[in-house]
């Protein structure tokens, strides 16, 4: 074999042949958002939510029929019904019950006809984070919704009487018991999939920011309630819940909110009706 050629260092001084073993991938996804990276993923996983918005709309024009067949056919006691001596039946405490399970119903029914059921469409089986995240944002609500209800207060004088004041100052009955234990677990479960579940993920569906979504299911999530008064406390509770659902992309996280920002008050029902 003859002599092989002398190789000679470039002039730059940089042999392109002695460069390094680049490293390894690290797995870290360049276009995923630095905080919002899980709920991207569950969004991608999840896929198109599109038949959320008619599961929304259904939803609450179910529970707003409900809720004004109820009020038209309950009884009258004084121009109005008297939560401190209601009837001792069962059923009519379910009926009572019935608009809120509408809220959460609808959504799930499309999800099942729809979709690919609630563990895939919305997340609704909890992880160890969603604890972590939604017990976080569930306490930011509770404080800042009791700062701003300080402030009406202080501004506008205290809140109107509703039945459940009434029931409060009255005879301690089993419906103030199931009261507080349907705010506690009943609420969270039906509004979110309603709120942070169906309408969250067909915005999303159709690309809106994230931060809109937020602003906007927080409105209509103060609005939904229909209690003038707290709509602005409603409004930023219904941020912090949102964020939790917005950090992670499930509604388990801002189901656990939901229920941290409601413990104190059915806490406080839970020692009245005892």
């Amino acid at each position: 074999m003859g002599d092989q050629p002398e190789r000679k260092p470039p002039e730059n001084g940089h042999d392109p042949l002695a460069q390094p073993t680049p490293p390894a991938e690290d797995g870290v996804d360049q276009d995923l958002h630095p905080t919002y990276w899980e709920a991207q993923l569950e969004a991608a996983r999840r896929g198109s939510l599109a038949w959320g918005l008619a599961a929304f709309f259904i939803g609450y024009g179910g529970y707003y029929l409900c809720v004004l067949v109820l009020t038209a056919v309950r009884p009258e006691r004084h121009g109005g019904f008297d939560p401190t001596t209601p009837p001792n039946t069962g059923p009519l405490l379910l009926l009572a019950f019935a608009p809120n399970v509408l809220l959460g119903l609808v959504p799930a029914v499309f999800s099942w006809w729809r979709g690919r059921g609630l563990r895939s469409d919305f997340g609704i089986v909890p992880k160890k984070r969603d604890f972590k995240v939604g017990v976080a944002c569930g306490f930011a609500a509770l404080i800042g919704s009791w700062l701003l209800t300080l402030v009406i207060i202080a501004v506008s004088g205290p809140p109107p009487e509703t039945d459940l004041t009434r029931l409060m100052q009255g005879e301690r009955t089993i419906w103030l018991f199931l009261f507080a234990l349907f705010a506690f677990l009943g609420a969270p479960l039906t509004e979110e999939l309603l709120m942070r579940g169906a309408l969250w993920g067909a915005l999303e569906h159709y690309r809106l920011p994230r931060y809109a979504i937020l602003v906007l299911t927080a409105l209509i999530f103060a609005l939904i309630h229909q209690e003038v008064w707290r709509t602005p406390v409603l409004f930023v509770g219904g941020l912090a819940i949102g964020a939790a659902r917005m950090i992670t992309g499930r509604v388990a996280t801002s189901m656990i909110a939901h229920a941290t920002n409601n413990f104190l008050p059915a806490l406080l029902l839970f020692a009245v009706a005892r």
